[in-house]
């Protein structure tokens, strides 16, 4: 074959993986952006915009979420880290390294002349196999007073000791019942302020200031709360109604039935009113005038974690109108309330419903309270996932070993869809390959010490000590992940490299725009 021909196959084969390719280099750059943060010697990220306000941070779904990315396959990628999210609180990083990395294998695979088909059913067979030794690896949970439960919450919190306390005291206060409830997430009882002193309590926090200041500032006792989901406002009339003569009388009509419903609330006795949107003046001064604290616009989520806290059924405006037996029936229980003036918002404790602790941490200064938040739900997201599903022995050591076990599934295949098993084998590596290299050691030598360790001793908890160097046993000194985490982080990665791999060819979609009787194109 002629130095012309084979060129021209040459460019052929480039043309045919064109797509491919693109899409591996926009998984590489998603990727490169988060793997630097990853382990206990990670680095920052600066997030700038185009008015110069930074963030820095060391989390990876907040540097995936909040970076400018165009490119599809970019986009994917990042949908790993919001899944990754949303399902476990954590290990968002782990998924994006593993799923670029399977990317890179697969597409280096098809390019040496392997079919992409047969990728796809290696990676498929490994992806099975690591699943199933990960599950099989998961020690269960069942006492919160475990030590293993505060070194989760240490490993998840980078090592924040005071943060990694408050997280595990929560989850405590709310037991275990109460986090295995998929409806509920830990991470949504963190609140990091400025100025704020660390702290747990059993209650909420309502981010809004009473409506006014001449109520008292603390309630104690028996304390009734009634929760409005909606304005507490007369209902309205159309402009239309009002020019009337009958309009008028019925506006007026409505103006005194809404003053007597809201005098019940007093007669009931209620210390705390929560509503969804405005208050009326009219209802202000009686409410105020009876010492009772109303708090508007409250946001949806805080409405529903007071009523649940507290044991309060939410009402409607139109409810007011039952009798006092019944709206009696709508009222949740709080042992104590009080405003902080100082933070700018009120606290409800000792609710009469379901448990609901919060997670109070300080922060010096405004630039790190959000960094502080971020750490603090991780740390709740993994405790959360350790007690639905276990824990394993952290620092890339168990993916190490995964990645051994995964290789004999090779031996077991016909043809060329072993090689595709490569891509999983890869990816189980590259998280122990990535943390020792953010700790300033050499990958290759380091993955090698660990590998002869874990034969030698027949143990999958070896992995290295990124302050020495040296092959420590994480189990042992307490370098523990959530078993959810691993899991999840791997098969998000094997679905999005599949759903990378899979595709053969990019088009732009023509323009299409609503005529107000269906779709439309462009032309």
């Amino acid at each position: 074959m002629s130095l012309k021909q084979q060129a021209a196959q040459g460019s052929d084969v480039n043309e045919r993986l064109a797509a491919l390719i693109t899409n591996a280099n926009a998984a590489r750059a998603i990727t490169a952006a988060v793997e630097g943060t990853l382990g206990p010697k990670g680095l920052d990220t600066m997030l700038v915009d185009k008015f110069g306000d930074v963030v820095i941070t060391n989390d990876g779904v907040t540097i995936l979420t909040r970076m400018e990315a165009d490119h599809p396959a970019a986009r994917m990628m990042i949908n790993i880290a919001r899944a990754q999210e949303e399902e476990v609180g954590d290990g968002t990083t782990t998924a994006t390294v593993m799923a670029g990395q399977m990317v890179s294998t697969g597409v280096e695979l098809v390019s040496r002349g392997v079919p992409v088909a047969r990728v796809i059913e290696g990676l498929r067979l490994g992806l099975r196999r690591g699943l199933e030794l990960l599950h099989a690896e998961a020690r269960p949970v069942t006492d919160l007073d475990d030590p293993r439960v505060h070194q989760v919450a240490l490993v998840a919190g980078r090592e924040h000791a005071d943060i990694a306390a408050l997280v595990v005291q929560a989850a405590r206060l709310v037991g275990i019942e109460k986090l295995t409830d998929h409806n509920f997430k830990l991470a949504d009882t963190v609140l990091a302020v400025e100025g704020a002193q660390n702290e747990v309590f059993m209650g909420v926090v309502v981010n809004k200031e009473p409506v006014n200041r001449q109520v008292p500032r603390e309630l104690s006792g028996e304390i009734k709360v009634l929760i409005i989901d909606d304005a507490l406002e007369p209902e309205d009339l159309e402009d239309e109604a009002l020019a009337t003569e009958a309009g008028f009388a019925r506006y007026l009509q409505l103006q005194d039935e809404f003053r007597v419903n809201v005098q019940k609330l007093a007669a009931l006795g209620v210390g705390l009113v929560l509503v969804d949107r405005g208050v009326a003046p009219a209802a202000e001064e009686i409410l105020t005038d009876a010492g009772i604290m109303v708090i508007q616009r409250v946001l949806n989520r805080e409405l529903r974690r007071v009523a649940e806290h507290t044991g309060a059924r939410m009402i409607k405006r139109t409810g007011l109108k039952k009798s006092p037996a019944d709206l009696e029936t709508f009222l949740g229980r709080a042992g104590g309330v009080s405003h902080d003036e100082k933070l700018e918002r009120v606290r409800i404790s000792d609710g009469r419903g379901k448990p609901m602790a919060t997670v109070l941490v300080g922060a010096a200064t405004e630039e790190v309270v959000g960094e502080r938040e971020r750490i603090a739900k991780d740390a709740a997201g993994a405790v959360q996932s350790a007690v639905r599903g276990g824990v394993v022995p952290g620092g890339g050591s168990l993916e190490l070993w995964a990645a051994r076990e995964v290789e004999k599934v090779r031996g077991g295949v016909k043809g060329m869809s072993a090689y595709g098993a490569d891509c999983v084998v890869e990816a189980l590596r590259r998280p122990l390959a990535q943390i020792v290299a953010n700790a300033g050691f050499n990958p290759l030598e380091k993955i090698g010490d660990v590998n002869a360790a874990q034969v030698a001793a027949g143990k999958n908890s070896l992995g290295i000590n990124c302050d020495s160097g040296e092959v420590e046993d994480m189990e042992a000194v307490g370098v523990l992940d959530p078993a959810p985490v691993k899991i999840y982080a791997l098969k998000a990665a094997g679905e999005v490299a599949e759903a990378i791999l899979r595709i053969d060819t990019i088009i732009k979609k023509r323009e299409e725009y609503h005529d107000g009787k269906g779709l439309k194109g462009d032309g």
